[in-house]
């Protein structure tokens, strides 16, 4: 079993920067891929960005914006939030998988409670 905590949310101004965290802890060994989603009130889930390895995968939407990175010492995967808009507040989860599900959220098998990120105008 994997449990997944995030933390960094909050609320910012747009142009602002947020950095996420998600902690994995328990059988982490089993898990090669983790990524972040998010969701607004009213839409589905989106995938945000994920990392498996060395390979990264971004949403159009924050490409160029947002940069997951991942130290595997510490069990850490980390949301880098640059230049947020408006249109970036939604819950944020994090989830882990076995295998480069990139951003698919049927390809993960665990997730965190979420974190909430609130970007003002």
């Amino acid at each position: 079993q994997v449990q997944l905590v995030e933390s960094g949310g909050g609320s910012v101004e747009a142009g602002g920067s947020l950095r996420l965290s998600c902690v994995a802890s328990g059988y982490t060994y089993s898990i090669n891929n983790m990524a972040w989603f998010r969701q607004a009130p009213g839409k589905e889930r989106e995938g945000v960005a994920s990392i498996y390895n060395f390979a990264r995968h971004y949403a159009d939407s924050v490409s160029g914006r947002f940069t997951i990175s991942q130290d595997n010492a510490k069990n850490t995967v980390y949301l880098q939030m640059n230049s947020l808009k408006p249109e970036d507040t939604a819950m944020y989860y994090c989830a882990a998988g076995s295998i480069f599900g990139r951003l698919n959220p049927l390809e993960y098998n665990y997730w965190g409670q979420g974190t909430q990120v609130t970007v003002s105008s």
